[in-house]
């Protein structure tokens, strides 16, 4: 015969039986309100379930009788977002780059639409300042190895340097001096320590002297005489200490020696116009953009000169 409940005297509870160490377990019900609340759960969520996406399938889930999604939220959201900005970006694209310094407003929404761009696709090189690193140029500086104005920026962006397949990429190939025996180990010493006074690192020595000599007759047809650089070819000015893999000894020999070849990517096969061109906008602003070049007015032509005025 089952046991009879026991009732707790002070609560009125009955026990459930349970017992350990002399502690005994009180049967107490839930209290109203709690109960209520859960019962109310359970029909906001059976609400929930029939309204909008919930159910997991196979390849989808159920969608719900209003229809609702959160990548239908997206899309709305940013076609909101394209739809406001459509009249400035229309512009950006009619205004030929070199005229959206003169308007204000386009060149503000140039600059912040080409900072919010340089941080998703070009920080990964060039760094969140655009300082640059071994390899990858500073763009915050005003020198530029094919050209700091608007234009030109604009076009190497576009196609890129030494780019596969983009027949306008900026191409420069630097000749690997040692490694392919143009040049013996000693003679590419004499020309590392040339360039090294050149760019003020070190004084002249007999070896910068022979170096002179050298780089004469292999380096000035892209680096000048002096060694201030060809845009023209890419080739770099070795006199304002300014280095894109380093000015040290050990650096420029290896320069020298093997050569080098860095890609960067043409945008304009992975990016829209407006956004190459706001790009462009954002770099010339860092500190080192340059005038665009104004083209030469051509002289007018001169008038021919009568044949009996030339007779007299």
């Amino acid at each position: 015969m089952a046991d009879e409940k026991r009732i707790d005297e002070p609560t009125g509870t009955s026990f459930v039986g349970h017992e350990w160490d002399g502690i005994e377990e009180l049967d107490t019900p839930m209290p109203r309100w709690w109960l209520y609340t859960f019962y109310a759960c359970i029909a906001f969520a059976a609400v929930m379930v029939v309204l909008y996406p919930a159910i997991p399938m196979l390849h989808s889930a159920s969608t719900g009788v209003l229809g609702w999604s959160s990548h239908g939220d997206l899309a709305k959201e940013m076609a909101a977002d394209h739809a406001r900005r459509a009249p400035v970006m229309h512009a950006l694209e009619q205004t030929p780059i070199e005229q959206i310094p003169s308007d204000p407003k386009l060149l503000r929404a140039a600059q912040e639409g080409g900072h919010s761009a340089f941080k998703v696709y070009c920080t990964q090189c060039h760094g969140a300042g655009a300082a640059g690193a071994k390899g990858y140029p500073n763009l915050n500086d005003d020198d530029w190895l094919w050209g700091g104005d608007l234009k030109t920026i604009q076009q190497t962006l576009l196609h890129g340097v030494r780019q596969p397949g983009d027949d306008e990429t900026r191409m420069s190939q630097m000749p690997a001096f040692g490694r392919d025996g143009i040049l013996k180990p000693a003679e590419v010493q004499d020309v590392v320590s040339y360039v090294r006074f050149l760019s003020k690192q070190e004084g002249v020595t007999a070896s910068s002297r022979r170096g002179a000599a050298v780089f004469t007759a292999n380096c000035a047809v892209c680096h000048g005489d002096a060694g201030k650089g060809n845009r023209a070819v890419g080739a770099p000015n070795l006199t304002d200490g300014i280095w894109l893999y380093g000015g040290d000894r050990d650096t420029i020999t290896e320069t020298v020696t093997n050569a080098r070849y860095g890609i960067m990517p043409a945008w304009g096969a992975r990016l829209d116009p407006v956004t190459v061109k706001m790009l462009a906008i954002y770099v010339h602003s860092l500190g080192g953009g340059e005038k665009t070049p104004v083209d030469p007015v051509p002289a007018p032509a001169e008038s021919p000169v009568p044949a009996a005025v030339a007779a007299r």
